[in-house]
């Protein structure tokens, strides 16, 4: 079955003025190059990407036939959605336990989500 591991941390929906400092930004992308690494060697990984912060965002809504886009989030929240896996799981449990190893779990918060499949041929 495929999940999607959402991604939520507080630089998404916050971001600092300041990039982060270098030694800080490696080890950051050592973590999920590992964790990418892992997923892979267990032939659950399908795709991941990470997102630009909430302040490159636009929202798009039609009210009474209206195309409306408004900058950024539709709700001020402490923590936004700044990446994603998608990964092949043989249930909820196992997608857990991988999604617990994602390095955003340890200062944010990891939402595992299971995605609907649809019967062959259809949209």
């Amino acid at each position: 079955m495929r999940y999607l591991v959402l991604i939520y941390e507080q630089n998404s929906a916050n971001p600092p003025a300041e990039p982060m400092p270098p030694a800080e930004r490696a080890a950051t992308t050592a973590a999920y190059n590992a964790y990418t690494g892992m997923l892979r060697e267990r032939g659950a990984f399908l795709a991941g990407e990470a997102l630009q912060p909430v302040t490159a965002a636009t929202t798009v809504r039609i009210r009474d036939g209206q195309t409306m886009t408004t900058d950024g989030p539709f709700a001020e929240t402490k923590e936004a959605l700044g990446g994603f896996y998608m990964i092949e799981a043989a249930d909820l449990d196992e997608a857990l336990e991988l999604a617990a190893g994602c390095p955003a779990a340890a200062y944010g918060s990891v939402e595992v989500r299971p995605i609907w499949e649809y019967p062959t041929g259809a949209a």
